[in-house]
């Protein structure tokens, strides 16, 4: 317990949430068409507003050639609380696999909801500046708005985070004469539903692939009024993983072809699969370097080959390697 781990989730959730507002452009009203100042990009940056705020109190005076300039916007994050309405059982696991790895199979606990809140400021020293961006924000918060977020990167565990606006406030800091500066600030109150994940498990955990229940004629049973028997199947690939080749094919081959030659058999035996090309087909006999093949095995389509191409065996070598999402062979039918 206690073992280090970071999955940068306050962080991936923090720069999330900031992405929403950093390209909001006001327009101004009667400006030339080819003007400037026409359209105003709004910066946004991660800070409390006091500080902003303060470096304006700090250049009060309008006819300093610099000077901070408005309107901007600022937004930070202000707490975290846990959230009850959203928990899960304490010790519910699910399976996952590595990103890198899919066949790295690993069991995780499921993960802690914990609701993010955020503050977002808009300054500005006219009132129709202000009105133009909390017009923007407004609409898409009905009261939330869904982002995706890549939560754990290792495990490619993606959760739908919503974003509530839970209120918007008005503050209008005007203070002394008309030498000195006004600021217009809304205030807009955020919360994000994130979740937050315990360590992935370094060791891969074994996963059953296939179970096979079959029901057949057997003994009466007084329990069930039938024999009843269970068959456990093993995993089989159907293609091959490994990348081996065995042979080549000696002449171009059809799609309707059941009969063909390769130029070396020596590693090939009968009553075994092959794969060409990605179609498998199943090795009946060998007569010389000719062989008689069941093609498209495995729900695999027949197509034609041309000289020279891979043959490749399924061994057992390629049973260890199942990808999962393979069905095994068993189709169903």
């Amino acid at each position: 317990m206690f073992d280090h781990f970071y999955h940068q989730i306050f962080r991936k959730t923090v720069i999330a949430f900031g992405t929403l507002f950093n390209g909001i452009t006001i327009h101004r009203d009667g400006a030339a068409p080819n003007d400037p100042s026409a359209i105003i990009k709004v910066p946004l940056a991660y800070g409390p507003t006091q500080k902003f705020l303060a470096r304006i109190e700090q250049q009060p005076e309008l006819n300093k050639p610099v000077s901070m300039s408005l309107p901007r916007m600022s937004f930070e994050f202000t707490g975290i609380e846990y959230d009850t309405s959203r928990k899960l059982g304490a010790t519910q696991t699910f399976t996952t696999s590595i990103k890198t790895d899919k066949k790295d199979v690993r069991k995780v606990y499921m993960p802690v909801p914990y609701n993010m809140t955020f503050e977002l400021n808009i300054m500005t020293l006219l009132n129709d500046d202000a009105l133009q961006i909390v017009e923007q924000i407004l609409p898409y918060f009905q009261p939330n708005y869904t982002v995706t977020i890549d939560l754990v990167e290792s495990i490619g565990e993606k959760k739908d985070i919503p974003i509530t606006l839970e209120n918007v406030g008005f503050e209008d800091n005007y203070e002394g004469d008309y030498t000195e500066r006004r600021v217009l600030l809304y205030k807009l109150n955020f919360s994000a539903k994130t979740y937050l994940f315990g360590p992935v498990p370094v060791a891969p955990k074994d996963l059953i692939k296939k179970v096979s229940v079959g029901i057949t004629p057997g003994e009466r049973s007084a329990a069930y009024g039938s024999g009843r028997q269970i068959t456990y199947a093993t995993p089989v690939a159907t293609k091959n993983y490994t990348g081996d080749v065995i042979a080549n094919l000696a002449e171009d081959v059809l799609a309707s072809a059941t009969v063909i030659p390769v130029d070396d058999p020596t590693g090939l035996s009968a009553l075994t699969f092959i794969d060409i090309n990605n179609e498998t087909m199943y090795i009946e006999s060998i007569t010389g370097n000719k062989l008689s093949v069941k093609r498209a095995s495995y729900n695999t389509t027949a197509i034609e080959h041309v000289r020279g191409s891979d043959v490749k065996g399924i061994t057992s070598a390629d049973n260890a390697l199942i990808e999962g999402g393979d069905d095994f062979g068993f189709s169903g039918n």
